[in-house]
Formats: structure tokens, C-alpha cells, sequence
């Protein structure tokens, strides 16, 4: 795989715009189309974090307002990096209506403010699904050459497919069996809670911040970001996680905006298992893990 420099990761806001355009050439695409992923990493350097960035991510998500970037921020911070990969015009699926059904995060070590950080992106290991295509969006953030942080976003392409796909393992096309626990938050979504995450993130996805994007996707009003509930989840785990961890997070049923969800957590064992439900119906909307990196 060869490598691409950027000259800094792009914002988010400018990424949008061309996956409209992306999404465009990929769904009305005549003639050849591609076919397999593209096979190229980008990496840029320089990369830095606001410091009122932070703070407001912080106060927002529940994170204590420290000198330590959450491994949501990181993302945060990162993932713009390998969405400038999906709106590439030989990325071969639709960027817009993606489904995001998992995350991925190894925190190596604390990552402070005022570190200088070189993140690197690409994609991998298509496979079919019985709704379409998963794909991983993989990002390596290293600090000083040594590498810090690791996450892969597994998403879903519905309704499309690619020669060549492997099988998707059976726990990637079933929703994982929801862990037991005690519910230790129950937390009230208000309706502006996805443009709230956009502020923070930079995230503005449609489907997040408006009620006709989000109409646009089969959606009756908006929904929360995966990594919102993923991150806030986290933040309530603060006292299990230490400095060095494995964070798994896999999405069931959308949190349609406003609404509430139940936080239940099951501290037995090394891995400590969390569940967020619809605290009336039960109806789970993520299940994941934190564990000790080894």
C-alpha cells in the first residue's frame, strides 16, 4: 500500500461537501465502476488540539476537564483523515447512508494537550453481509514515532456489494447478546443533542443535525452519533479504564433524537461489558467493551 502526505487533515465540513458528490458518482456512476478499495494511505502531520475544543468536548461527553485527550477526541481529531479516503472518486461505496456498526480503539498511552501528532488512515478487508458490504476504516496516531492510539470504524454499505468480498464473520452480521449489568445512568437526549456533538466534533453529518437528512436516509427525525453514545458510555467507565485500554463499541438500533437511554455496566470479569437500552422498551441501541491493554 503505498502512502499519500497530506499536507494536515482536512475538516470535516469541506469532506461533506464532496461526498455529496462522491455519493453522487457512485450511486448514478455509468460505465466502470470501481471495484475494490483503494490502495493508499494517507498521513498527515501537525496535528494538534484546540484547547477550547477540548474543553467544550469534555464538558459535553462527560469527561473530566483535564490536560488528557479523551480516546473519543483522538478520534475526533483523526478520523477526517479516513473520510478523505472515502470521498476519493475510486472509493467504491457510497459515502453518505453508510452505516456505522462498529468501533474499535487501542489506547496505547495517555495523549496530552500539546502533543504534535502524525495520523495515518486507509481502508480494509471488505466483506459481504447480508445487508450489503462492511468495510474498516482503519488510523494510527503516533506521537514522537512512537504510535499512541489505534482505531478502526467498521461501517456498512447497504444494498451493495464487491467482487472478491470475504464473509462477514457471524458476530458481524448478528447484533451482539446484550451484557447484563446494573444501570448506572439514564440520559435524556434532547433533540439538539446531535448538532451539540456536530459543535464538538465537527460532524455534521445530515442524518445527525436535520430533520429532512435525516427523513433523506429513512430516519423520522434525527439521530444520535454513534461515537456520542460510544464516548459518553466510555466517560461513565472512567474509573475501569486506566492509561492503557481496548475500547469495543457495536451499534444496534439508532437512539432516534430526542430520547433517553439506560447505561447498564458489568464490572465482573477483566473486561468490563456496558448496554445501552431504551430505558421503556428495552430495545438496545450499543453494547461494547473496555479491557486493559496487555
Amino acid at each position: 500500500m503505498r502512502e499519500q502526505q497530506l499536507d494536515a487533515v482536512p475538516s470535516l465540513g469541506s469532506l461533506y461537501s464532496r461526498a455529496l458528490a462522491a455519493t453522487a458518482r457512485t450511486t448514478l456512476r455509468r460505465g466502470p465502476a470501481a471495484t475494490s478499495l483503494p490502495d493508499v494511505a494517507y498521513v498527515a502531520g501537525g496535528l494538534t488540539a484546540d484547547p477550547d475544543q477540548l474543553a467544550a468536548y469534555q464538558a459535553l461527553l462527560g469527561e473530566p476537564g483535564t490536560d488528557e485527550l479523551p480516546a473519543g477526541f483522538v478520534h475526533v481529531l483523526a478520523f477526517p483523515l479516513a473520510m478523505a479516503l472515502m470521498v476519493r472518486p475510486d472509493f467504491p461505496l457510497p459515502v453518505l447512508g453508510m452505516v456505522h456498526t462498529a468501533n474499535r480503539v487501542e489506547q496505547h498511552r495517555p495523549v496530552l494537550l500539546g502533543e504534535e501528532l502524525t495520523a495515518r488512515a486507509w481502508a480494509q478487508a471488505p466483506r459481504a453481509h447480508r445487508k450489503g458490504t462492511l468495510v474498516d476504516l482503519c488510523v494510527t496516531v503516533e506521537s514522537g514515532g512512537d504510535r499512541v492510539w489505534e482505531g478502526t470504524s467498521t461501517y456498512l454499505a447497504r444494498g451493495r456489494t464487491l467482487p472478491g468480498a470475504t464473509q462477514a464473520a457471524p458476530s458481524e452480521a448478528e447484533e451482539r447478546t446484550a451484557a447484563t449489568g446494573d444501570v448506572v445512568a439514564v440520559w435524556a437526549l434532547g433533540a439538539d443533542t446531535g448538532k451539540r456533538y456536530a459543535e464538538v466534533s465537527g460532524d455534521r453529518n445530515p442524518i445527525h443535525v436535520s430533520r429532512l437528512g435525516a427523513r433523506a436516509f429513512g430516519f423520522p427525525r434525527p439521530i444520535a452519533h454513534g461515537m456520542y453514545t460510544a464516548s459518553r458510555a466510555l466517560a461513565q467507565l472512567a474509573r475501569f479504564r486506566g492509561d492503557a485500554f481496548v475500547w469495543d463499541v457495536e451499534f444496534a438500533k439508532p437512539v432516534l433524537l430526542p430520547g433517553r437511554v439506560a447505561l447498564a455496566v458489568d464490572s465482573a470479569g477483566e473486561a468490563v461489558r456496558y448496554t445501552g437500552r431504551h430505558p421503556r422498551t428495552g430495545k438496545v441501541h450499543l453494547t461494547g467493551s473496555v479491557a486493559p491493554r496487555h
